[in-house]
């Protein structure tokens, strides 16, 4: 039996920046193994998220596990609840429930300027202390706060009012809040009196007093009913893992029936244990899994921050820390492996949130060595040396295993 390995550089891809002498962030990254394997490997580009869709990673990975969002997506927040082991009844919607950071000195809510999506990455120790807080006052028998990882929680509501779109927030960086609020009274209520209750919590003062941006309002966005995904291992009659931080990676396989592997250390932003990562996907093709998928969220947490000296190293430490070990370990014990590298979605650092364009893709098999005409994994160089275009991205598995 084969071993294939994904590894998903999450908004790693990008524009070129004068900065970096016009080169793109992963272009100038230092990342050797990637490049090596790059030389020999069939590249191109692929469409992971379907024109219509909103360019977030729900639609993106759901492509890449070969399961077309146009069919199957009904939610970011329904898969995160499906990884934290929440039971959604059947008449639940599921909410994404951000810690966001806005301003103080505007009078009305409407007026304040949302700064942070993550309230500076704040730890999921204060942020449980935040969200069962507001569980408390805002609780009822049909609605329902979980605390998830950081700043990513969950809202489960039976029967929730009606609502037409919630805009991530993420993409209003630096805006007046006012312009993209929900318009239905319920949600709305509940942001508003979240800040009230919110921004002078003993937590936020803290955080405060250690100069850290306070965790002072929730945003949500992303609603969905439960998620039904087909089994993963029946579709490809392989034994899969997935290695993740954030919930709605993690979600997708469990909804898909593979394992998902907790790795200590491992946090969705840039103070994660790559390493660690590296050394967990290792371990699960020693205990004989088939397939094994690794999600890194830092590129594209560096991006929303606008952190162009972290995406970098986040790109280096993935190539060095998981890349280069999974690489080195297939190559030794397997006869016949293929490794898949890509961005699910490009994140530039300029606008600091998702954009649709196709990404680029590295397939590495070692049974079928190509002369590609790359010397560096990259988007400019997959432009000039290959015509391979994959426009559905829901197909490219079966392209991988078709090889």
């Amino acid at each position: 039996m084969h071993k294939t390995a994904i590894i998903i550089i999450d908004g790693a891809a990008d524009y070129k920046i004068d900065e970096l002498g016009g080169k793109t962030p992963l272009e100038y990254a230092n990342k050797p193994c990637a490049n090596m394997l790059a030389q020999s490997a069939s590249c191109g580009f692929v469409k992971t998220v379907p024109d219509g869709m909103t360019p977030e990673s729900d639609a993106a990975i759901l492509s890449i596990l070969s399961y077309d969002p146009r069919v199957y997506l009904k939610g970011r927040s329904p898969l995160e609840a499906a990884s934290m082991g929440l039971e959604m009844r059947e008449a639940d919607t599921a909410f994404r429930c951000n810690l966001v950071n806005i301003t103080e000195n505007q009078e009305n809510y409407e007026d304040k300027i949302i700064t942070d999506h993550s309230s500076d990455d704040i730890s999921t120790e204060e942020a449980d202390i935040l969200i069962k807080f507001l569980h408390e006052k805002f609780k009822t028998d049909t609605r329902r706060f979980y605390t998830g990882i950081s700043y990513r929680h969950c809202l489960l509501w039976e029967n929730c009012p009606d609502y037409k779109k919630f805009k991530p927030p993420h993409d209003i960086l630096n805006k007046r809040i006012g312009d993209y609020l929900p318009q239905e009274r319920e949600y709305l209520n509940l942001m508003r009196q979240s800040y009230d209750l919110l921004n002078n919590h003993p937590v936020n003062i803290k955080r405060r007093e250690n100069n850290k941006k306070p965790a002072n309002s929730v945003w949500f966005w992303s609603p969905g009913t439960k998620t039904v995904l087909p089994d993963f291992k029946a579709k490809y009659n392989l034994d899969g893992a997935v290695i993740a931080a954030v919930d709605l990676v993690k979600g997708i396989g469990v909804c898909a029936g593979m394992q998902v592997i907790k790795v200590p250390g491992a946090t969705g932003n840039f103070h994660t244990d790559y390493k660690g990562k590296g050394e967990a996907a290792v371990r699960e093709f020693e205990k004989g899994k088939d397939f094994v998928l690794v999600h890194i969220e830092a590129p594209d947490e560096c991006s929303h921050q606008g952190n162009l000296d972290e995406k970098i190293k986040a790109i280096e430490l993935i190539d060095a820390n998981i890349i280069k070990p999974v690489f080195e370990y297939l190559n030794k014990n397997c006869d016949d492996f293929k490794i898949l590298i890509m961005p699910d979605h490009p994140t530039p650092v300029s606008l600091r949130t998702h954009i649709k364009d196709p990404v680029p893709f590295l397939f590495y098999h070692n049974q079928k060595k190509i002369n590609s005409g790359l010397i560096n994994f990259c988007e400019p160089e997959v432009s000039a040396n290959s015509d391979l275009f994959i426009e559905n991205g829901s197909k490219l598995l079966d392209f991988i295993f078709d090889d």
